[in-house]
């Protein structure tokens, strides 16, 4: 049970937006909610699409909701080159989500029991790869864990290993860390280390589209390689390549 006790904001919000802020649920699956009667504002049930109410009220998602959020699943693929993280209206490319099968599932002792066959339906990507990039990739269907990883105050750490090419300063290096900004927005500050003498390692948490590899372009470095391998406490580990995993109910980002 949690309650909005901010008697700061007088004015009424969108219940839907409420819980979203709370991290019980997404706004979408807010209005489903709703509209199934799930949500209850100081304990009583509303059901019509945009009702608003205090800050200070007390919103709660029943039982109901709850079961619903509990069959809902969280998976890890290692995603390969060639494959987009998002579908493609145009088809040109083929979405990381068709690599969810159960032929690419890759099967842990500590998956003992359960099947890799699920109605893979809302299964999105909390976050992106571009199509040269491989690595750890999220795909999910709890709205929670998508505002999680990819929200706008996001606190996940997203750490990749970037291959490159081309000679870098200690003050470019520092550059890398804070001080870079990509269309005219200040990028948030970077751990940037080397890895080896070819890989560095970068830990990020923000994800402006192809960041990295714009932001070695600005200190002169190609790109050859680019694999996340890391997000939150969760590590890709020995995940092969165009297989996945389920993300287990007690392993937490």
């Amino acid at each position: 049970m949690l309650s909005l006790t901010d008697n700061t904001y007088m004015e009424k919000v969108r219940v839907s937006k409420l819980l979203s802020e709370l991290g019980l649920c997404s706004r979408r699956e807010a209005d489903a909610y709703i509209e199934q009667g799930l949500v209850t504002v100081d304990g009583v049930v509303v059901n019509e699409l945009g009702v608003r109410a205090l800050r200070s009220q007390k919103i709660e998602l029943q039982s109901g909701a709850k079961v619903q959020q509990a069959s809902r699943v969280t998976v890890i693929l290692n995603k390969p080159v060639g494959f987009i993280s998002h579908f493609d209206d145009e088809k040109e490319y083929p979405p990381a989500a068709s690599l969810i099968t159960p032929e690419n599932y890759f099967a842990s002792p500590l998956d003992r029991g359960r099947s890799p066959r699920f109605n893979t339906r809302g299964l999105a990507p909390a976050g992106r790869l571009d199509i040269d990039s491989t690595g750890m990739l999220v795909l999910t269907q709890d709205g929670r864990t998508a505002k999680l990883l990819i929200g706008e105050n996001s606190p996940i750490e997203k750490e990749y290993l970037v291959r490159v090419e081309g000679a870098l300063s200690f003050e470019d290096l520092d550059r890398l860390k804070h001080g870079l900004e990509l269309d005219g927005v200040a990028l948030k500050p970077a751990q940037v280390s080397w890895q080896n003498e070819e890989q560095l390692r970068f830990v990020l948490r923000e994800g402006r589209n192809r960041q990295i590899r714009r932001m070695c372009d600005m200190v002169g470095l190609k790109v050859l390689g680019l694999k996340r391998v890391r997000m939150g406490k969760l590590s890709l580990g020995p995940l092969p390549s165009g297989q996945w995993r389920f993300v287990r109910p007690e392993e937490q980002f």
